[in-house]
C-alpha cells in the first residue's frame, strides 16, 4: 500500500483508522485516512499532522473534497483530490465531527458533544478527558451549525441530543431527507432516530424512537444514508434497517457480530459499505441479498471512526451562449439570394452531429 493517496476515482472508499500509540489515552495516535478501491483492495494511506485523536466522520462535498475531522482536538480538514491538506481553521473552534451537504451548496456540520459531564459508571472506565470547547465551562451543546460553502455561519439550529450510553454525545450521524428541508439524525448509542425542520428552524417529532426496557439487547442508531429508492439505510450496530418516511422499517439486514458505526452507500445504490468501529474491519454489503461481498481489515480496533465513498466530483453547470445576431438585411435582391444559399450550405443538418 502506497504511504500517500492515489488519484481519486470513482467508487474508492476512504476510511479514517487513527494509529493509537498512547497507553494514557485510548482515543489519541497519529491519524490516517486509508484509501482502498470499490473491492476494498488497499491503494494508499494518508497521515495527517495536524489531528491528535480518533479522525472519523469522513464525507465528501459536491466539488469531490473530502472532509475529517478530530473533533477531540476541534481540528476540520478538507482532503483535496489533489492531495493538499487544507485545514478550516475559519470555522468556529467547536467538537465538530462530520458535514452533510445541502443541494444549494451550505454545509451542515454537527457537534459531536454536549454538555459539561460523564456518566460516572462510563468515566470510570474511560481513558481520555472529553476537553471543553476553547472560553467554554462544557463540552458543547450538541447543535447542527449551518456554513456557506466559503465557511460563512448561516445558521445554529437548537436541535435535541439523547446524549447516548456516555451521556456527553450529540449529533453523531446525520442525513438530509429527500425533501431537502429535513435533518435526520441521531446520537450514536442512542435509541432515537430524530428530526429538525431546517426551512422552519423547529424540531419534529422522532422518526424512530425506543425506550426501555428493550426486549433484547439496547437500540441504537448509528450511521445513516439516504438511498436511490428515497429510503433511509442506517447502521443498528448489529444490522442495516430500512426506514420510509413514515418511520416504519420496511426491512433489515443482519450483520455478523456489533459494532458497524459507519455507513456509505455507493453511487449506484447496488451496495453499502460498513465500518465496524470495535474491530476494524470494513465490509461491502450488497442491499438486495445481504450477502457480504469483500472485506478489508484495517488491523485497529477500536478507532475506525470515519468512511466514504468518492462518486466523482459534481455536475459543473456552464452558462450557455448568447446566440449569435443575424447580420442585418442587404437590400440588393441578387445580394441577398446569395448570401441565403451560402446560409444554407453552411448550416449544419438537423439530427447529425
Amino acid at each position: 500500500m502506497s504511504e500517500c493517496l492515489k488519484p481519486f476515482a470513482r467508487g474508492d472508499v476512504f476510511v479514517g483508522v487513527t494509529e493509537l500509540n498512547d497507553p494514557l489515552d485510548d482515543h489519541a495516535g497519529r491519524g490516517r485516512i486509508i484509501q482502498y478501491d470499490a473491492n476494498l483492495r488497499p491503494k494508499g494511506v494518508l497521515w495527517l499532522g495536524a489531528t491528535s485523536h480518533l479522525v472519523g466522520g469522513l464525507g465528501f462535498d459536491a466539488r469531490g473534497v473530502l472532509w475529517a475531522f478530530d473533533s477531540h482536538s476541534f481540528v476540520v480538514l478538507n482532503i483535496h483530490p489533489d492531495g493538499r491538506v487544507q485545514i478550516r481553521d475559519e470555522l468556529p473552534t467547536r467538537a465538530f465531527s462530520h458535514a452533510t451537504f445541502a443541494k444549494d451548496g451550505s454545509m451542515l456540520l454537527g457537534e459531536h458533544v454536549a454538555g459539561d459531564s460523564v456518566r460516572p459508571e462510563v468515566a470510570a472506565r474511560m481513558k481520555t478527558k472529553v476537553p471543553f470547547f476553547p472560553g467554554g465551562d462544557r463540552f458543547g451543546d450538541g447543535h447542527v451549525w449551518r456554513f456557506s460553502a466559503d465557511g460563512k455561519l448561516l445558521r445554529e439550529y437548537a436541535t435535541q441530543t439523547h446524549g447516548g450510553m456516555a451521556g456527553f454525545l450529540g449529533v453523531t450521524h446525520s442525513a438530509i431527507a429527500p425533501d431537502g428541508r429535513t435533518l435526520v439524525y441521531c446520537t450514536e448509542t442512542g435509541p432515537r432516530l430524530m428530526r429538525y425542520d431546517l426551512a422552519n428552524d423547529r424540531q419534529l417529532p422522532d422518526l424512530q424512537s425506543f425506550q426501555p426496557p428493550f426486549k433484547g439487547p439496547p437500540e441504537m442508531f448509528f450511521g445513516m444514508a439516504y438511498g436511490h429508492d428515497g429510503l433511509l439505510y442506517v447502521s443498528r450496530g448489529g444490522r442495516i434497517d430500512v426506514v420510509n418516511d413514515r418511520g416504519e422499517t420496511q426491512r433489515s439486514i443482519p450483520l455478523e457480530g456489533f459494532g458497524w458505526a459507519t455507513l456509505a452507500l455507493t453511487p449506484d445504490g447496488r451496495f453499502a459499505y460498513l465500518g465496524s468501529f470495535l474491530s476494524g474491519q470494513v465490509a461491502q454489503v450488497s442491499l438486495k441479498t445481504g450477502a457480504v461481498t469483500h472485506t478489508a481489515e484495517t488491523g485497529q480496533a477500536r478507532a475506525l471512526a470515519g468512511l466514504a465513498v468518492f462518486a466523482g466530483k459534481g455536475r459543473v453547470v456552464r452558462k450557455k451562449k448568447a446566440p449569435a445576431k443575424k447580420a442585418p438585411a442587404r437590400k440588393t435582391a441578387g445580394k441577398k439570394k446569395a448570401v441565403r444559399r451560402s446560409a444554407r450550405k453552411a448550416a449544419p443538418r438537423r439530427g447529425r452531429r
